[in-house]
């Protein structure tokens, strides 16, 4: 491939590809200056491009007197641009990849002097992420910053690359749309010309890429722009990217494989390796093992239900759950067996911060023996069933909860990873697989109705059909999710294609016929013009390269993110509008 990135500018070279065989070369760089060191006889000055850095040399024997006096008075961030011959340099820096030779300058042009920055522009600062980001454009001249951004570009043109040679066609779908009332809330738009009316940006393109089968486009993908006006944490924003795909004439096997095909060929252009094809595990089981369907299985600590094997035992607590129909389940944390009173007593808050009422447990000790508040309700051979089951030795500690199956599971889906934190269980690597068969519907205690688990487009399962009136609960989904590393990646499903079905869905999540046709009319209406079968997918990019570079922040991989609160610190945005621009959309603040 031609390299292009001498051309169009004002050097020769970039401070990143010299080597010790462009000795004798005369250069051309351009760039920041990363560090100035002046020796009394020489100046040296790191110069830094996106690309590398580069040692530079001032001898007063060899440039003029303007020359070396810019050398002199040059501190960090100045932007420079130096001519001068590669040379080998007397001692190498085998820290640098170019540290094996410099460049003596000739001649050099300061291009643009710099106030001293607010934080070293430097891997590996202590610096508060609050003011990183309000310097936001100075943060990311860090090299860890720009290969962030340099990995995304490469992983996003690599997708393209991927999607294209599949014949798929890239398509953009608008960002003013209609507002809908499922899913999390919109960010809405006013509209001027109609006064009163309001358009929203969009959660997903998930209608306008059904809208696109139906057109007869058969393969769309789009890296898109998505907005959600929900409460946000270290793996959300309020704006989002997403790889948008979808398909026709397809059943959810070819999604999956597809999908696999691509990810194969992007891990091979970024030297990720990992396993294909993917385990493909049902929901029901990562609930049952994991508590939670996003699970990372780089670990163990496996979730293990005692419900049948505690029916009738002394301790009420797990008797009266077990034969409520709730359930009790319990993990065993090796390694914190010799944990004290206090320290495992902290646990309960992190069970009681995922709806549990409470904590039991039992500490098997490295001098072999057994601490427990609840051990003396249990007889002999209950209790050898119970450590049997759950494998405890000494030196482990096992947490049990008894409570309904999805606050035991989130208890103690939330308390496997707390250990893992708190006994430095190593997660190395990655590990990708799909969580399949989610349930079509829950319900929703707080509105008193039943919702759509993923989306109320998803195709319930064929065998399921007949239960979407009279066992809503028990209807399956062709659903998908991709799982990697305990985060949800991606997502998708097959799409209903058919008019009576979709509004069957929507009157099971208690649309009128008069809010169906108000507000999905467009849908239903298209559905009856011959869709085709179709289904996709939509991967987070923003969350796929948080993993893939080790991060723990979406906001490191992002160029302009917004903070936990939604602001843009550098923009210093949101901001109040003028009186005049509320009148012009017919608004005012109350």
């Amino acid at each position: 491939m031609t390299d292009f990135s001498n051309k169009y500018c004002l050097h020769t070279r970039t401070c990143g590809e010299l080597r010790k065989e462009n000795v004798g070369e005369n250069v051309v760089l351009t760039g920041w200056v990363a560090r100035q060191r002046d020796l009394g006889g020489l100046v040296f000055v790191d110069l830094r491009d996106r690309k590398g850095k580069t040692q530079c040399v001032f001898d007063p024997d060899v440039v003029d007197a303007r020359v070396f006096a810019d050398a002199e008075r040059m501190r960090g961030e100045w932007v420079v641009k130096v001519a001068g011959t590669v040379r080998e340099r007397e001692s190498a820096n085998p820290d640098m990849p170019t540290g094996e030779i410099e460049v003596m300058v000739h001649d050099v042009e300061v291009l643009n002097t710099s106030v001293t920055p607010p934080f070293a522009i430097e891997d590996g600062i202590e610096t508060a992420e609050d003011l990183r980001m309000k310097w936001r454009y100075l943060d990311l001249r860090r090299p860890e910053m720009l290969a962030n951004l340099k990995l995304r570009h490469t992983v996003a043109q690599a997708i393209r690359k991927a999607l294209n040679e599949r014949d798929f066609m890239e398509v953009e779908t608008p960002i003013l749309g209609k507002s809908t009332p499922e899913g999390a809330r919109d960010f809405v738009v006013p509209s001027r010309i109609t006064p009163g009316k309001f358009y929203a940006l969009p959660q997903s393109p998930q209608l306008m890429k059904q809208m696109l089968m139906i057109s007869g486009v058969e393969r769309y993908y789009q890296i898109a722009k998505c907005f959600r006006d929900e409460d946000l944490r270290a793996d959300r924003q309020p704006e989002f990217t997403q790889v948008d795909i979808e398909m026709s004439f397809i059943e959810e096997d070819d999604i999956l494989t597809m999908m696999e095909d691509v990810l194969k060929e992007v891990f091979d252009e970024i030297g990720v390796e990992h396993p294909f094809p993917l385990q493909r595990m049902q929901y029901s089981e990562a609930m049952e093992r994991f508590g939670c369907d996003r699970p990372d299985v780089r670990f163990g600590m496996e979730l293990v239900n005692l419900t049948e094997l505690v029916k009738g035992c002394g301790f009420k607590v797990f008797a009266s759950a077990a034969e409520n129909g709730n359930v009790v389940k319990a993990i065993n944390a090796k390694g914190a067996g010799d944990w004290s009173r206090g320290e495992i007593d902290k646990l309960a808050n992190v069970a009681a911060a995922n709806g549990a009422k409470g904590l039991a447990w039992m500490a098997f000790k490295s001098d072999g023996t057994e601490k427990s508040p609840i051990k003396k309700f249990f007889d002999d051979e209950t209790f050898a069933a119970i450590k049997q089951a759950v494998d405890a030795q000494p030196g482990d500690l096992v947490l049990f909860v008894a409570d309904t199956a999805d606050v035991a599971n989130a208890s103690l889906s939330a308390l496997r990873l707390h250990m893992a934190d708190a006994l430095n269980i190593p997660r190395e690597g990655h590990a990708l697989l799909w969580v399949v068969n989610f349930p079509m519907f829950r319900y929703d205690e707080e509105e008193g109705r039943y919702v759509a688990e993923h989306h109320p487009f998803t195709q319930v399962r064929r065998e399921d059909l007949d239960k979407i009136e009279t066992d809503p609960l028990a209807c399956g989904s062709y659903s998908y999710d991709l799982v990697m590393d305990g985060y949800e990646a991606g997502g998708g499903t097959l799409r209903i294609h058919k008019s009576e079905e979709q509004k069957r869905i929507l009157r099971r999540v208690g649309l009128t016929e008069e809010q169906i046709e108000e507000q999905f009319g467009f849908l239903t209406t298209a559905l009856d013009h011959g869709a085709p079968p179709h289904g996709g997918i939509a991967l987070g990019l923003d969350r796929l390269i948080m993993l893939l570079a080790g991060k723990d922040s979406i906001r490191d991989v992002i160029a302009f993110p917004k903070t936990t609160s939604g602001s843009d610190l550098m923009q210093e945005s949101p901001t109040p509008v003028t009186e005049r621009q509320l009148k012009e959309v017919g608004m005012r603040l109350l």
